[in-house]
């Protein structure tokens, strides 16, 4: 498409920030829409995040999408930042209004839209991991109404850190609890392409259960053909990566876009195999 003048601007930052597929997931939903905008990937340094992120907000950008390794600084540098960003303790959001920067964390949104119509009050979670992609679903899932949730991470003592913070009903293990648990949950990095796979047996898992990957770099990890083996639903990261997306676009140029099957599709064609 052709921009013009008053084109509205948004983008993603990070550092590096060539592996985002941001730009190509929102500049699909531009062309979708007609919209007179760009979205556009800035390589900020670290030392610089602070003032370049307000000489973007003084330029006319409406916001931002942070990555990698600019979320906590993000979190900083907000004016004000919205409750699920504040339950999460990141923000990977920026919205510039009013001379303002205010903060959200879109991923445990993008995370329950992933799974489709999963209820989180229907039964225990099991999430693997204690990082900040685990707090975002963990919180998620608690204010949806899970009615128990185990974190199960390599040091515990990061993990009850974790509980402590977000309260509610939530316990720390050393071994996943399966038995009975209607969701589980890798946060971790483990299945990622280049990294060693998850291990982990599935077969104390209910029928019912919903195996979930935040990992989208294989698209098919190894927890998911296993799980799928084994007759059981699977949702992949890239789902969370699509869906996390959305609050964003409406705020910075203001249509709500949709999640379907092409758009999945033109995202996955730009993702490795392995």
């Amino acid at each position: 498409m052709t921009i013009t003048g008053k084109a509205m601007l948004a983008g993603v930052t990070g550092w590096p920030v060539g592996h985002s597929r941001s730009p190509l997931l929102h500049g699909t939903w531009i062309a979708r829409h007609g919209l007179d905008a760009a979205y556009v990937p800035l390589p900020i340094r670290p030392e610089d995040f602070a003032h370049a992120i307000r000489g973007l907000a003084a330029s006319g950008f409406r916001g931002m999408n942070v990555t990698i390794p600019h979320k906590e600084a993000a979190f900083a540098v907000c004016d004000s930042v919205s409750p699920r960003a504040l339950r999460a303790g990141a923000v990977n959001t920026l919205v510039f209004r009013d001379g303002r920067i205010e903060g959200d964390c879109t991923d445990g949104f993008g995370f329950l839209a992933s799974l489709d119509g999963y209820d989180a009050a229907s039964g225990p979670a099991v999430v693997l991991g204690a990082g900040g992609a685990a707090r975002a679903i963990a919180a998620a899932l608690l204010d949806a109404g899970c009615p128990r949730l185990t974190l199960v991470n390599r040091t515990t003592a990061r993990a009850e850190e974790l509980a402590r913070a977000l309260g509610g009903p939530i316990e720390v293990s050393d071994r996943p609890p399966l038995e009975g648990a209607a969701l589980l949950v890798n946060s971790t990095s483990l299945g990622m392409a280049g990294q060693p796979p998850l291990e982990i047996d599935l077969a104390p898992l209910p029928a019912h259960a919903v195996v979930a990957d935040a990992v989208y770099v294989p698209l098919e990890t190894k927890l998911l053909a296993a799980a799928r083996a084994r007759g059981l639903r699977g949702s992949d990261g890239l789902g969370m990566l699509l869906h996390q997306a959305r609050p964003g676009f409406e705020a910075w140029f203001g249509v709500m876009p949709q999640v379907d099957a092409e758009l999945r599709r033109i995202v996955a064609a730009d993702i490795p195999a392995r």
